[in-house]
């Protein structure tokens, strides 16, 4: 867990255009804590990996930014932070590989998004892919899985809408700050999701919605889901990069299947001709997925605590194999008490050990398909 002095400086190096996951777990590696970072010299940043544009932007960013009242501007919008350390950063995207260590959160993510589904497509939605989307959304709310997309025109906001009208829970995943909604004709909309749901984003107040900004957030959307589904997508649309992520990441993707002739199914089409799953029916979509057991074994962490030892241990951890003395040097902690922490995160289901006392995350993998 992060205290709120240190996590300032946390948000304090996500203002720096640049610096992501790697550079982050090199300050963290070299610092032990970013504050200790954010007052270092330039030459000894320098040496945890920052280049030249990164330290002039660093530097601009002290002279110019009062920590402490861009704080008080974050809390008097309602905005959260959640960092890597933070007991509450979802857990499934804390899995994938270079996941944001800062996530601007309005209203709330609880244990019960564990089991969450990304339903994504067109914005020029059909008919047919309107019905199949709320479809879709009233059926896995009605199950008890959350619905994560993008709040864009289309398929995004159709998904949100049913999730809610379903009594379900619904994740919105931005392109921009959390000071402002895009498209702005969600408004509504983005309140409703805060009052059953969240907002997210790993921008910073003041970003824009640039063109730029909406394929890296992508990788959120799918992150933050056990599978993705795309509804209806042109040869060319974001929904496929979701669905390339969500491969890259282990999940699960399904397609609707839809007209040869219609430009907003062959997208889709080509997802299933290239292996993966083609959308049948909710019901064939929460056998795959094993939806009930996970429901329960969601419910079943709601009663487990994770202490600050055991958050940063999970937040070093990856696939790549780490010993304890590596994973002791990474969390300055003694060999004994990592071990024992770890021999906890097994049994919570959240590490597991590989041999020789190496340790890798314990990911909830479905089925690949081809790039």
């Amino acid at each position: 867990m992060v205290d709120e002095r240190e996590k300032k400086y946390w948000v304090g190096f996500n203002l720096v255009k640049g610096v992501g996951a790697v550079r982050f777990r090199r300050l963290l590696s070299r610092f032990g804590a970013l504050e200790q970072a954010w007052h270092a010299p330039l030459e000894s940043l320098r040496q945890s990996g920052l280049g030249d544009k990164h330290l002039e932007r660093l530097s601009q960013i002290r002279s110019q930014v009062d920590l402490n009242r861009y704080w008080d501007l974050l809390r008097s919008k309602g905005i959260q932070v959640l960092t890597w350390m933070d007991e509450s950063y979802p857990r499934l995207l804390r899995e994938i590989d270079q996941s944001p260590p800062v996530l601007y959160v309005r209203g709330e993510i609880t244990s019960a998004d564990e089991v969450a589904v990304a339903v994504v497509g067109t914005r020029r939605v059909t008919k047919y892919g309107r019905q199949t989307t709320e479809e879709i959304a009233t059926g896995l709310a009605r199950n008890g899985v959350t619905v994560v997309s993008g709040l864009a025109r289309g398929v995004d906001a159709l998904a949100h809408h049913a999730a809610l009208e379903a009594g379900g829970r619904t994740i919105a995943v931005l392109g921009n700050g959390l000071d402002r909604v895009y498209p702005p004709e969600h408004r509504r909309l983005a309140e409703q999701i805060v009052s059953q749901g969240a907002l997210v984003s790993d921008y910073p107040l003041g970003t824009q919605p640039d063109a730029t900004n909406f394929p890296p957030r992508n990788r959120i959307i799918s992150g933050l889901a056990l599978a993705v589904i795309v509804v209806e997508a042109g040869e060319k649309s974001g929904a496929l990069i979701t669905a390339k992520f969500a491969v890259e990441q282990g999940r699960d993707v399904f397609a609707v299947p839809g007209n040869i002739h219609a430009p907003q199914s062959m997208g889709a089409n080509r997802l299933i001709q290239q292996g993966a799953f083609p959308f049948l029916g909710i019901s064939d979509l929460l056998e795959t997925l094993n939806i009930a057991v996970k429901v329960q074994q969601s419910s079943a962490r709601q009663a487990l605590t994770m202490d600050e030892n055991e958050a940063c241990l999970l937040q070093s951890l990856s696939d790549q194999p780490l010993h304890v003395d590596e994973l002791s040097h990474l969390c300055q902690m003694p060999v004994a008490l990592v071990s024992s922490t770890l021999a906890l995160l097994e049994l919570k289901g959240l590490a597991k050990s590989v041999g020789n006392m190496c340790y890798v995350v314990a990911r909830e993998r479905g089925g690949e398909y081809p790039a």
